[in-house]
């Protein structure tokens, strides 16, 4: 499966802040936010992955993550000019995809919970059609809605519905069969003048082929595209990562963890960040990890590799 992060859009809903330079390039407390949809590609095993941006933006991409290869992937960069909808994201990569099935992630989305990765990996390995994940929100009216029948069949998806048929909000995570690049090229562009993801995935609910994954209890998912949501996920990855000393979206962990680098590789990239917690966080990894430490167990990086904290709770 290849892997696309859509990390363009001009931010409006956050100017001026974004006037200068991408939304995605914000820091989320301690890290680019990027950074977050980019592991939940790494965490599904996916390892060739393209970023699309807006050409002014671009050239920022590839000198904060290079050829990604520091993290065992193999990352190009293609333009979109124009905020022409999340479903040109497939035209634009076409040739990236081949003839592979794709997983797509917005760059404004940080997802967080239980048992992730195995999830992801076993659906990426299933897809025969599409697969969306879909988490409970309180204002559904805000959303893409997904409507299930009694035995959990997906039905129906209504973009932004006067009166929503449920509660569950479809994701910026979606998983296609390789046919969606066929699809994408054939849609009709909406009123607006975009190609419309929600038109891509009902096009699947009309076949039967589409399935959504409900993320359930404690699982967060936060988008980042108002200032109140932007401050909102940073602080909720402070307050995790201050309470629990792991990092989240850290791309150099999540590679060690997948098996993409090895230890050195990741002490390594530790040691270019000179004496950053953050740095240091890294080199903890590497040092705990069963590769450089033969027999010893997994734990928690060191007091002094994390940020202070309040105590437990």
């Amino acid at each position: 499966m290849k892997g696309i992060v859509l990390a363009g859009g001009s931010g409006t809903r956050l100017h001026p802040i974004t006037q200068a330079v991408s939304k995605q390039l914000l820091p989320l407390y301690d890290k680019p936010m990027v950074y977050h949809p980019l592991s939940v590609l790494m965490l599904a095993g996916i390892r060739e992955i393209l970023v699309i941006s807006t050409p002014e933006d671009l050239p920022r991409f590839e000198r904060l993550l290079g050829t990604g290869e520091q993290f065992g992937l193999s990352l190009t960069y293609a333009p979109q000019p124009r905020p022409n909808g999340i479903a040109e994201a497939f035209v634009i990569g076409a040739d990236h995809i081949g003839d592979d099935p794709v997983a797509l992630i917005l760059g404004d989305n940080l997802f967080h919970g239980p048992d992730f990765s195995p999830l992801l990996r076993r659906k990426a390995s299933e897809v025969d059609g599409c697969v969306l994940f879909g988490h409970a929100v309180d204002e559904p009216s805000r959303y893409g809605v997904a409507e299930l029948d009694d035995d959990g069949r997906l039905v129906s998806i209504e973009e932004k519905p006067a009166v929503p048929r449920s509660d569950l909000a479809v994701t910026g995570l979606y998983f296609y069969a390789n046919d969606v690049v066929d699809l994408a090229k054939n849609l009709t562009p909406s009123a607006r003048g975009e190609l419309e993801i929600t038109d891509v995935n009902a096009a699947y609910v009309e076949r039967g082929t589409a399935e959504l994954v409900r993320l359930g209890r404690g699982f967060a998912w936060l988008d980042t595209g108002t200032p109140d949501s932007l401050l909102e996920a940073a602080r909720y990855v402070q307050v995790l990562e201050h309470r629990t000393g792991v990092r989240i979206g850290c791309l150099e962990e999540v590679a060690l963890r997948m098996g993409f680098i090895d230890a050195d590789a990741c002490r390594r990239l530790g040691e270019r960040m000179g004496g950053s917690p953050y740095g240091a966080y890294v080199r903890a990894v590497a040092g705990d990890h069963p590769n450089t430490n033969p027999g010893r167990p997994e734990r928690p990086a060191p007091d002094s590799a994390r940020t202070s904290r309040p105590g437990p709770s």
